[in-house]
């Protein structure tokens, strides 16, 4: 099914570089299954509470809600809950477009003992596009200045500011319940919360954490980087083994491992958080 634009789309040029930064796990599964990972877009509010909303601001100045005017502050918790409703039928596959100022931060956070896979713009759009799926792609948006109305899948391709860093291009795939739509976010005063109460009103079963889809491997990587913090038995075993399989040679670098590369501890001494704490 041909990728499904949005509003103010923003894509970068087909021979942009793109990485994917993953834990070893899911490297392995990655390779071995020549499947991609997309996970449930309302499981990051654990990291990040605003995923997949727009901020309060941006509603109030859209719908014209005034601040502490209850029915006003009402409406907006009920729309934030369907905005949340709706990124439980949205599943994410975020990949980085390449920043050499990044890069340290980037494995940090999301893959520190990890390997990133590299590609193309154009070569995940090609490999989306064959999806049954309903499928998006594009560049993130940072902030919402340029923003205009209420589209639910700009919003999707929007963050706070504060994760400019990510230079995040993400792909979307869209499966909806097939008997949801209830309003979840309600309990039994009739207020409306703005997070469903899953414990009085619990999403189905069959309503996956995530989704795979099949890809052509070969087709979509380019290259693969291994975490500077990686050991040397994990670098070997990437380039002998997952960058041969299947008979291919996908060149490998050890990421920016040097002697003068912090090492975990000396960074999150500086302030940077837990590692891999995504």
């Amino acid at each position: 099914m041909p990728i499904k634009p949005h509003d103010q789309k923003i894509e970068p040029p087909g021979d942009t570089e793109i990485w994917r930064f993953l834990h070893l796990e899911y490297f392995y599964d990655l390779m071995a299954n020549e499947e991609l990972y997309f996970r449930r877009t309302d499981l990051y509010k654990k990291a990040d509470q605003d995923e997949g909303l727009p901020t309060d601001d941006y509603l109030r100045r859209t719908l014209n809600l005034k601040r502490y005017v209850l029915d006003d502050e009402m409406e907006l918790n009920s729309h934030q809950a369907q905005n949340r409703l709706f990124s439980e039928s949205q599943y994410l596959c975020c990949w980085n477009m390449y920043d050499s100022g990044n890069r340290l931060r980037m494995w940090y956070k999301y893959a520190p003992c990890g390997v990133a896979i590299r590609s193309e713009y154009g070569r995940l759009k090609a490999a989306l596009d064959t999806f049954i799926d309903d499928v998006s792609l594009g560049k993130v948006r940072y902030g919402d200045e340029e923003m205009t109305g209420y589209n639910a899948s700009q919003i999707l391709f929007t963050k706070r500011t504060r994760f400019t860093w990510e230079n995040e291009v993400r792909a979307v795939v869209t499966c909806y319940d097939p008997v949801g739509g209830q309003a979840r976010y309600y309990r039994e005063t009739n207020f409306p919360h703005r997070e469903p109460q899953d414990d009085l009103n619990p999403l189905h079963s069959w309503v996956h954490d995530f989704k795979r889809r099949r890809i052509v491997l070969k087709d979509l990587i380019t290259g693969l980087a291994v975490s500077p913090w990686a050991s040397e038995e994990t670098l070997r075993e990437v380039e002998q083994t997952w960058a041969k399989i299947r008979g291919y040679n996908l060149p490998v670098v050890h990421n920016l491992k040097s002697p003068l590369t912090p090492n975990v501890q000396e960074l999150a001494e500086r302030g940077w958080g837990r590692a891999g704490d995504y």
